[in-house]
């Protein structure tokens, strides 16, 4: 309205605390997701690894189960260590990168690409608070495909075998809830990234895939040609792996990874290499972030 009129006055009621108004971004936005039959079957079936591991687990401490089929001594066959829960997570985990590449570029590309940046910031909202919003929706669902399946046949192993089992394995529980979360953090801050600067929703998350298996081919062409290991560097799979084999194991390393995050044993980096190059790039996203996520734009 005219500012000469002087009619306009700030509303001055009560406030809504900020955790609610956080919560009307995901509230929406799983509204819509719900909507796609495709994403419910695929986040539906991204279940069934677990449940897979859950049988295994239960068959190996019934030994009936094995005399009913004549099987006896098959248990011995697979061993519940830690293969078995860095290959649980490893599953889970390239399932949660399909499911972010899906979802991912969705979440801020329309605001974006519609000027509603605007309507949100005008409102006691936050830059922080949208981010965080539009993050939680992939944090809730990347979470319940990665650590929660994760801890849960951790425990009912534990269950099983005792609580002798879970005191000596412990490490294996803290691993998979801090190894999963490195990996949905991040995840969720590449695919706002992508999203805020690719505002066309297929190209984004083609260019989830491209930043790590192209990315993980052009390392493997600098190792190739300058003949190093230096190119893991841009591996994020590599990385990820690094990482989780310290924490799965420490310094006593029996394996090399898990299932598609390898870190193939007389190519080792430096431990603290690995952690570098994922915070650096968590800070590139978040850099990205901050130059798109405004509520102005200049166009030149």
């Amino acid at each position: 309205m005219a500012v000469y009129k002087k009619t306009y006055r700030p509303y001055e009621g009560e406030l809504t605390s900020p955790l609610k108004r956080l919560l009307v971004i995901p509230r929406y936005a799983f509204e819509d997701l719900h909507r796609s039959k495709f994403l419910t079957i695929f986040f539906c079936a991204t279940f069934l690894q677990p449940l897979i591991f859950a049988i295994i687990i239960y068959v190996q401490h019934n030994a009936t189960v094995f005399n009913l089929v004549g099987a006896q001594g098959a248990n011995r066959l697979i061993s519940i260590n830690v293969v078995f829960f860095m290959s649980s997570l490893g599953w889970q985990s390239m399932l949660a990168l399909f499911l972010a590449s899906f979802i991912g570029p969705g979440q801020v590309s329309p605001d974006l690409a519609n000027n509603a940046l605007a309507l949100y910031l005008a409102r006691p909202f936050s830059r922080t608070e949208y981010v965080l919003g539009k993050m939680s929706v992939l944090l809730i669902l990347l979470s319940a495909m990665t650590w929660v399946p994760g801890l849960l046949l951790f425990s009912y192993q534990g269950y099983l075998e005792g609580w002798d089992w879970m005191k000596t394995n412990v490490r294996f529980a803290t691993a998979i809830f801090f190894g999963a979360w490195i990996w949905i953090l991040i995840l969720s801050l590449l695919a706002l990234a992508l999203s805020a600067w690719v505002k066309w929703k297929p190209a984004a998350g083609g260019l989830m895939f491209g930043v790590f298996f192209v990315a993980a081919g052009f390392g493997a062409t600098i190792n190739a040609v300058q003949r190093t290991n230096w190119g893991h560097l841009f591996n994020i799979s590599y990385l990820i792996g690094s990482v989780w084999v310290w924490l799965f194991e420490g310094n006593n390393k029996t394996t090399n990874g898990a299932v598609f995050f390898r870190a193939p044993q007389g190519e080792e980096l430096p431990l603290w290499c690995s952690w570098a190059a994922l915070a650096v790039l968590c800070l590139i996203c978040l850099y990205m972030l901050a130059r798109k996520i405004r509520g102005t734009e200049v166009v030149k």
